[in-house]
């Protein structure tokens, strides 16, 4: 399908989506995205990997209206449904339902079961926890080699450790779990690679409710079991949702927290800032939500298929067409951000779309907050000579998976 240009009215392909990033500026979104959020279009076509045109929405105020409306589905089985990859694609339609792909009384059902487990009230009753991690974390990395790799010594074992003691998993599984979420977001895995890590990580987590139903803790999966126990869910039910959860719960955080110190140490005057207003809650919770909006870890999210024509700004979307909600260029667009492509660590950022928007935003994002506020106050801190032991240009990032992050990042003090 080609679009019609108003001026001459000439035919265009629709560009290609995802664009890449720059080897320049890998922090910001691909100049083609940013290209496109300057063209002031709210919604266009755009080329996807199978060939495929869904509207990309480009907007912050936009995104928030589609991703809100009820004429939207999250269901990756229904018609139009723009797949990620092509793993995702194969499998769609045996996809069983769970909280990330219901709408409606039914995705509501799914949420409730969580809810209480991720209050904010409750994730803030971790933040001691939390805190006592990161400096322990910290103490072995200044007491081993130096130069150090910081994924490994801080970025995955802390959200490891905390997604760990609140769903009730063993974390000398962690390598085991680590792995194969590596593959969950990995946007090149063949459909059987796939197939492979839902089955080995679901069985994972099957086994381990069927074990707290008779001896449960204080945990989310031994929430799940007293569920199963009392006929509100099938295990068949619970065990996706731990998987989900346990998937979601380390591995965005982890990227997270390598993007932003590697971000932060390109920026020697924000990071003299941050440092020294550390043990302000206030500028740090401002700091935080400007990275989460700056980096926008979920760049190839959200996707939603649309199940009634939509007639907006302009345009007609019709039922059985897709629908991207571009979340980096919301976090990018120079009407809700103005000067978008500075890092500025006190703007008034919490309105982002990092976490996404609507009945599908991030149940656990009061608990990645918390441990991002701990970690980026308690690190530079404590290690106030941090820097890069490689140049940026050696560094590998990710643009292969969903949720966008670096590879390695060797740093030294």
């Amino acid at each position: 399908m080609t679009e019609t240009t108003p001026d001459t009215g000439a035919t265009q392909e629709p560009p290609e989506y995802p664009a890449p990033r720059s080897s320049a500026c890998p922090f910001a979104p691909p100049p083609g995205l940013l290209r496109l959020v300057d063209t002031g279009k709210s919604v266009l076509r755009v080329r996807s990997w199978d060939g495929t045109t869904p509207w990309l929405v480009l907007t912050h105020a936009a995104q928030r209206a589609i991703l809100a409306d009820p004429r939207t589905s999250a269901n990756i089985g229904a018609p139009g449904y723009p797949h990620t990859t092509e793993a995702m694609k194969a499998h769609a339609a045996e996809m069983q339902p769970s909280i990330n792909n219901t709408d409606g009384a039914e995705h509501a059902r799914w949420r409730r079961m969580l809810t209480s487990s991720f209050t904010r009230h409750r994730m803030v009753r971790l933040r001691p926890a939390i805190q006592r991690i990161t400096d322990d974390l910290i103490d072995r990395m200044l007491e081993g080699p130096n130069p150090a790799e910081l994924n490994e010594a801080l970025s995955l074992p802390l959200p490891s450790l905390m997604i760990c003691e609140l769903l009730g998993v063993p974390y000398e599984d962690h390598a085991f779990f680590q792995e194969h979420a590596g593959v969950t977001n990995a946007v090149y895995k063949t459909p059987e690679e796939s197939a492979a890590t839902v089955d080995a990580l679901r069985g994972y987590i099957a086994r381990l409710i069927v074990a707290k139903m008779d001896d449960p803790a204080e945990d989310v999966l031994s929430d799940l079991g007293a569920r199963v126990k009392a006929g509100d869910l099938s295990l068949e039910e619970a065990a996706p949702l731990g998987h989900i959860l346990l998937v979601a719960g380390h591995d965005t955080s982890a990227n997270m927290i390598t993007l932003g110190t590697a971000l932060l140490l390109q920026h020697p005057d924000r990071l003299a800032a941050l440092r020294a207003n550390s043990d302000d809650p206030a500028y740090v919770t401002n700091a935080v939500e400007e990275l989460l909006r700056y980096l926008t870890l979920p760049h190839l999210l959200a996707r939603r298929a649309v199940v009634e024509d939509i007639e907006f700004e302009g345009e007609t979307i019709r039922a059985g067409e897709g629908v991207i909600a571009s979340l980096p260029a919301a976090n990018w667009d120079p009407l809700a951000f103005p000067d978008p492509a500075t890092l500025t660590l006190d703007r008034a950022a919490a309105h982002h779309l990092a976490f996404g928007w609507g009945p599908h935003q991030c149940v656990g994002q009061q608990l990645a907050r918390i441990e991002l506020q701990v970690v980026f106050s308690t690190l530079f801190r404590r290690i106030p000579t941090l820097r890069l032991a490689a140049d940026l240009e050696e560094l590998a990032f990710k643009e292969d998976s969903q949720a966008y992050g670096i590879h390695e990042l060797p740093v030294a003090w």
